[in-house]
């Protein structure tokens, strides 16, 4: 049964995790110049820690789980806590989001513990592209991941691709058209504005302008909505063995059918992303709180989650934490 239904009947099965706020790039749209404060040792919720809300979380409803970051293959120990996120009764759906950077060394131990199914960020085909954006010249390393990936059976693999205009906007085409080779999901994502990243409206790039370019590659078919699905809006270009979907964040809100709360690397529940609210679990549960006391900081979350988020495109920052702690 879930006990974690909003006012607005809404549903919440969902629970991304940041694990950490440390990462290996330096993205324009997160953390530019690489100028985010970062937590403490002790301010980062402990893998036990992580576990137990988890556990009271699928008690109240929870049935999906995404690990994020930061980048969550830098925290060390990671491999043998998504063993044991594996083993929790009740979670029907685990996923791992990695900006692929460390993914090729390490898929094989990722699949061993028993994940499947991973998001892979990737706004560029271009290694020149890659390094402006990143900060960093990995394009290959992330790309040999990613095939990796592709070869020990990770399905799906998501790619996510931030559109930034001035940047990569010429390489939507090109992106989409590797479903036609690969069982892929590409996934356009607008652009959103959270912490000290600092891009202007005329970064925008919307998804209906987005859905048009690819359009020439052929006719778009609308992939049939599971369950458990994302917010994307997904299609399959004919004769493609992957998707393109869109994520319209800005352009096209789609907070009536958000199912998810975020727990970020500090011990915080958001009930938001696009929202500085946010509800401290860590401090009752590192001062004893009981089970039902930490249940009820689930509850008190849920009763905080608006009917919708304010932005539009071109509106400034109303998020002050970096995207990087908070978990995308």
């Amino acid at each position: 049964m879930n006990e974690l239904i909003d006012k607005y009947n809404r549903h919440l099965n969902y629970l991304r995790v940041s694990i950490t706020d440390r990462c290996n790039l330096r993205c324009l749209y997160c953390a530019p110049g690489g100028l985010v404060p970062k937590l403490s040792h002790d301010e980062i919720l402990r893998y036990e820690e992580i576990l137990r809300i988890i556990r009271l979380g699928v008690k109240l409803g929870i049935s999906k789980v995404r690990l994020t970051g930061g980048e969550p293959l830098m925290r060390a120990g990671v491999y043998d806590f998504l063993k044991e996120l594996v083993a929790v009764d009740g979670l029907s759906d685990i996923s791992l989001t990695t900006n692929g950077v460390m993914l090729y060394e390490n898929a094989e131990k990722i699949a061993a513990a028993g994940i499947k199914r991973i998001n892979i960020s990737l706004d560029t085909l271009s290694r020149k592209k890659f390094k402006h954006i990143t900060g960093y010249d990995l394009f290959e390393q992330v790309w040999a991941g990613i095939e990796k990936a592709h070869m020990l059976g990770f399905d799906p693999i998501k790619l996510n691709v931030v559109a930034l205009k001035g940047h990569n906007e010429d390489e939507f085409v090109d992106l989409a058209r590797l479903t036609m080779t690969y069982p892929f999901h590409i996934r356009f994502i607008e652009y959103m504005p959270i912490g000290n990243a600092q891009m202007m409206s005329r970064d925008y790039i919307l998804a209906p302008d987005i859905q048009a370019q690819i359009s020439v590659l052929g006719e778009l078919i609308p992939v049939t909505r599971k369950q458990m699905d994302g917010p994307a809006h997904s299609y399959r270009i004919k004769g493609a063995k992957g998707e393109v979907g869109f994520i319209p964040a800005m352009s096209q809100h789609f907070c009536h059918t958000c199912n998810r709360l975020r727990l970020t690397a500090n011990g915080q529940l958001r009930p938001c992303l696009l929202s500085d609210k946010q509800l401290d679990i860590r401090g009752p549960l590192r001062g004893g709180a009981s089970d039902d006391e930490l249940k009820a900081v689930f509850i008190s979350a849920v009763k905080h989650k608006h009917e919708s988020h304010p932005f539009k495109p071109g509106s400034p920052s109303g998020v002050h934490d970096a995207m990087s702690g908070i978990g995308g």
